[in-house]
């Protein structure tokens, strides 16, 4: 008897650290990553919230400043645009995102999404502007869409702009602060995933266009405040980040017609730390790929499809406001798996954008655009 009860704890041990080999085993598969020496260098100094990035054929840049300048870095020299709509800086609205047509060289159209206190109400909402550059000066404007109505609140603009392959243009509207009636209703701005075609008509095949009383250009929609839009280079799918409240910031694969449930579902809770809702998810409502708790406050998106940098290649960055660093997300079947700290400490991340050269260039807070350059 003594014999068998000695085998039995022998087996149990041997088994206790099989199990914990095979469970530190898995965590360093999941874990695995190539950490790579890099540093920074500031290309463009002296910004205060530099919003939005976009880069020229012949490798100028220009920086949108929330405060509503639009400035074009060429040579060393920073000229700022004239001829803009007038903007309204209102809380988190101003000048935001900047993006360039997929044709730019053929057709040199640039679009940017600001506040604009035009239409209806008093306050502001996030429109949609496209023109071409000449001289320094914004020409052939042409106002694509106008959120409505405007609001006095100061919060959730959005807002991101991106093309997909087939040229269809997308952009975010955040909730403008109005939880409880924008998001999930697709009778109102705001809180949504918009898609028009590149000169502001709308799709034939966007989800809502049959429906009478519905707003047609919209996509998606039950959206908070998304400030991360970013096609997949291989998918071509419109992947999208955006805050949640105290904690449930989440990245969204966007498709047609789904319903991302704010603020029905949420991992997150009020910033008084009470909560508005007790559950995370519910039928016909998307669930994101990922989500942070506690949140980072996510703003700029951009993968790298660059090899400048080993290791990195098909990776997510992601900026975050709150805790200052870029985030390097590792990405397998459209899951986070593992995140790594870049630039940490350097400033509020705003922006992140791929440059032509391969290099990540990003937007950061009362600092300027930033280089990112490895190490060899």
């Amino acid at each position: 008897m003594k014999s068998i009860k000695i085998a039995l704890a022998l087996i149990l041990i041997i088994g206790f650290f099989s199990c914990k080999e095979t469970k530190t085993n898995e965590a360093l598969t999941l874990n695995e990553t190539t950490t790579y020496n890099y540093t920074h260098e500031v290309v463009i100094p002296d910004m205060v919230i530099p919003w939005g990035i976009a880069f020229l054929p012949d490798n100028s840049i220009l920086v949108t400043e929330k405060e509503g300048t639009l400035i074009h870095f060429k040579n060393g020299k920073k000229n700022s645009i004239s001829g803009l709509p007038e903007i309204e800086v209102q809380g988190q609205g101003g000048l935001m995102d900047i993006e360039l047509h997929p044709n730019y060289k053929d057709n040199g159209w640039v679009y940017i999404s600001y506040a604009s206190a035009e239409g209806e109400g008093k306050g502001a909402n996030t429109a949609i502007m496209r023109f071409k550059i000449e001289n320094n000066t914004a020409i052939d404007k042409k106002l694509l869409y106008k959120a409505t109505p405007n609001s006095s609140r100061g919060q959730h603009f959005g807002s991101r702009i991106e093309f997909d392959n087939e040229g269809y243009l997308y952009f975010s509207i955040g909730d403008r602060g109005n939880r409880d009636v924008n998001p999930q209703n697709i009778e109102r701005d705001c809180g949504k995933i918009y898609r028009l075609h590149d000169d502001g008509r709308i799709p034939v095949d966007n989800p809502f266009v049959k429906d009478r009383n519905a707003i047609k250009a919209i996509y998606s929609y039950g959206h908070r405040n998304p400030q991360g839009m970013v096609k997949h280079p291989e998918t071509g799918k419109i992947w999208t980040h955006e805050h949640g409240p105290r904690g449930g910031d989440e990245i969204n694969i966007v498709e047609s017609g789904k319903n991302y449930g704010w603020p029905v579902i949420s991992y997150g809770i009020n910033y008084s730390g009470t909560k508005f809702t007790d559950i995370t998810e519910s039928p016909g409502m998307e669930q994101p790929i990922h989500y942070w708790d506690p949140s980072i406050a996510p703003s700029g998106m951009e993968f790298i499809t660059s090899d400048i940098y080993p290791g990195w290649k098909g990776n997510l960055l992601v900026g975050s406001l709150k805790f200052q660093y870029l985030n390097r997300c590792v990405i397998k079947n459209n899951k986070v798996v593992q995140e790594e700290k870049l630039i940490e400490g350097l400033g509020r991340v705003r922006a992140v954008k791929q440059g032509p050269d391969g290099y990540i260039y990003v937007g950061v807070e009362n600092v300027g655009v930033v280089k990112i350059i490895p190490e060899k």
